[in-house]
C-alpha cells in the first residue's frame, strides 16, 4: 500500500531536516507557516513565517554544534489535513546532553506544511537543555 501524501510530505521534511538541507524545506513549507515549540528557553516561542522557521532550524545546528540527531519514529495522518509524526531526539551542548521523546503536529495545505506544533515529553528537561 502506498503512503498517504500528507506521511510522505511529513517524512521529506525530517530527512531534509536531517541532511540539513534548509532549500528542500523551504519548498515543503508555506510562506506563512508557523513553528510553535513549547517551553521558556529561548529557543522556544512561535516562528512566525518561513524565514523565521529556517531560521530557528538554523539555530538549533548551530547551538549544538551539529550534534543534533532525530530518528522519526512513525507517522500518523488522518487524511484531512493533519499529520502527527513521533521521533526521538538527541543532542549535545554546552557540557549537556538531551535524549528524549517528541513529536510534531503538522497542518497541511494542499501540498504544504503551514503549522508545525511540536511537543515534548518533559518540558522542564527541554529548557534545562536549551537554557
Amino acid at each position: 500500500m502506498a503512503e498517504h501524501p500528507h506521511a510522505a510530505l511529513v517524512r521529506r521534511g525530517y530527512e531534509a531536516f536531517t541532511r540539513g538541507d534548509m532549500d528542500t524545506l523551504r519548498g515543503l513549507m508555506t510562506a506563512d507557516c508557523t513553528h510553535h515549540v513549547p517551553g521558556s528557553h529561548p529557543l522556544s516561542g512561535d516562528f512566525k513565517g518561513l524565514d523565521a522557521t529556517i531560521d530557528m532550524y538554523g539555530r538549533l545546528f548551530e547551538e549544538t554544534g551539529g550534534t543534533m540527531e532525530v530518528k522519526l519514529n512513525s507517522i500518523l495522518v488522518d487524511g484531512r489535513g493533519h499529520a502527527v509524526a513521533v521521533h526521538r531526539f538527541s543532542a549535545q551542548r554546552a557540557g549537556k546532553r538531551i535524549d528524549a521523546n517528541g513529536c510534531i503536529v503538522f497542518r497541511i495545505v494542499g501540498d504544504k506544511i503551514s503549522d508545525l506544533d511540536e511537543c515534548v515529553d518533559d518540558i522542564d528537561v527541554a529548557n534545562e537543555f536549551w537554557t
